[in-house]
């Protein structure tokens, strides 16, 4: 399922390990990111970044919808790309959900103060995070949504010893596997 590349297409340039697979349909984007919860609770609680890359409508915030859903949030779920910044709160964890879409570049991501959610238990989800050039923190995993021939393709590169973990707990994930096809 994984192996060392050079990724590119969104993702920065990099030997990283990676793990890319077709999604049939929008339940399959949603179980990525109910595995992507999954995985970010079994790989244990603390700091985390992902990065989600891809062109408008390849299932970026129908997947972070997912992943917040099965962390335990309730209640409407807002895209951030007019609030450019949402924060939901758990129990044991702040979710923080940012579209960087309508940004211009690194002065206006760090105004925004995403350094402060690099700490205690906080799971930084950001979409769009080309537009934040080095004013973001470096991403456990990213993740790359495209289509390919009328198919959901997804790119995963885990770029951090968090990041491998969470691969790691996606190919364990039987509950996800079911969802994807054309692993490699």
């Amino acid at each position: 399922m994984r192996d060392n590349a050079h990724v590119s297409a969104g993702i920065n340039s990099m030997t990283d390990l990676r793990s890319e697979f077709s999604l049939g349909d929008a339940a399959a984007t949603e179980a990525l990111g109910a595995a992507l919860a999954r995985a970010y609770l079994v790989t244990g609680r603390g700091a985390g970044v992902l990065y989600l890359h891809g062109e408008l409508g390849t299932g970026k915030t129908t997947c972070v919808r997912s992943l917040l859903r099965t962390l335990g949030v309730t209640g409407s779920i807002r895209s951030p790309t007019y609030t450019l910044v949402e924060v939901y709160e758990l129990p044991d964890l702040a979710c923080v959900h940012v579209d960087l879409y309508r940004l211009r570049g690194a002065v206006d991501v760090e105004e925004l103060g995403l350094r402060d959610y690099l700490t205690g238990n906080h799971l930084l989800l950001v979409e769009w995070p080309e537009r934040g050039a080095t004013a973001l923190p470096q991403a456990d995993l990213g993740i790359m949504l495209s289509y390919h021939e009328e198919v959901r393709r997804v790119l995963l590169c885990g770029r951090s010893e968090r990041g491998l973990k969470l691969l790691d707990a996606l190919e364990n994930d039987s509950r996800f596997i079911s969802y994807v096809s054309n692993i490699t």
